[in-house]
């Protein structure tokens, strides 16, 4: 027997051993990029080469279809901050993206809370899911008409007050911002609501119910276990939330793209209008890099954040 032991650990028999465990490794490794390769493969052409691309392009002269073998170096990125509207676009995004987020997270965290015990909760649920499921553009063009001056929105409030209404939502600088919020609000609330739901549904009711024993209220419930078990699933919408504020463009173009004074402009809206209405290619690729560097930023930091406050909870 120990014979047999000795020889099973000679350093021949490990070393054959050592290689079959290589080469099942190679094997499984072989297999594990041939199924997703094809994946691999669509993302490098349609994802990671545009980018590329747009980096590089950045750094040239291209204006319509000249230019392009022109290298312009930093010129373009220099330009950004020379001209106002830049300035003006940034500002809007950055408010855009301060009301895509509060606002959705708000209006869907009330949701979540009222409809997780309550009857015909999927009728519920799929009543504000919906708008979700309609394209952008199509979103756009019917609160457009719900803002236009003989619109949906003033028709009722001519109706309850009995007097003629026919103000411009879409054409006032005060009420202009806030009326494409409350459009995005509408849209994505649905999808807000569900993940929120589904963080609600995922904590723990041994908790709850202790508290409630002890005498706690409801407010405290919420503010000291349901929050901060819920808190991931919120990082987590607000980086979804935050990177579609930051890119929105559908929404803007449609319904406030012809107010006066680039008020609504964001830098969406700007690297488009640079790109295709002015022919300015090279400096809209510049405009399109910094808008992208600031999403990944912002949605890394907060993803960091994410994940320390998942290892604290466990």
């Amino acid at each position: 027997m120990i014979a047999t032991a000795t020889a099973l650990l000679s350093p021949q028999v490990l070393k054959e051993a050592r290689q079959r465990e290589r080469r099942v490794a190679w094997q499984q490794t072989r297999v594990a990029w041939l199924f997703i390769a094809p994946a691999v493969l669509m993302v490098t052409l349609f994802l990671l080469t545009p980018v590329v691309f747009n980096v590089i392009l950045s750094f040239t002269k291209w204006q319509k279809f000249t230019g392009l073998d022109q290298f312009a170096g930093f010129n373009n990125y220099a330009r950004l901050f020379r001209l106002p509207y830049f300035s003006e676009a940034l500002a809007n995004t950055a408010v855009w993206v301060v009301g895509a987020v509060v606002f959705p997270l708000a209006v869907g965290l009330g949701l979540a809370l009222l409809l997780r015990n309550i009857p015909f909760q999927e009728t519920f649920k799929s009543l504000f899911f919906l708008p979700r499921v309609l394209a952008p553009t199509a979103v756009a063009a019917i609160w457009y008409y719900v803002y236009a001056p003989r619109g949906v929105l003033n028709s009722a409030v001519s109706g309850i007050t009995g007097t003629p209404f026919d103000f411009g939502w879409l054409y006032d600088p005060a009420t202009i911002t806030g009326s494409v919020i409350v459009t995005f609000v509408w849209q994505t609330v649905g999808i807000t609501m569900v993940l929120l739901l589904l963080g609600l549904a995922a904590i723990p009711k041994d908790p709850i119910e202790a508290a409630r024993v002890d005498g706690a209220s409801n407010f405290q419930i919420f503010r000291h276990i349901v929050w901060p078990l819920l808190l991931p699933t919120v990082l987590v919408v607000t980086i979804l939330n935050v990177a579609a504020g930051f890119t929105t463009f559908d929404l803007l173009w449609v319904m406030a793209t012809s107010f006066p004074g680039k008020r609504t402009l964001s830098l969406a809206v700007y690297m488009y209008y640079e790109s295709f209405s002015n022919g300015a290619w090279a400096y809209g690729s510049a405009v399109a890099v910094v808008l992208g560097a600031m999403v990944i930023t912002v949605s890394a930091l907060l993803a960091v954040v994410q994940a320390r406050v998942s290892r604290n909870i466990r």
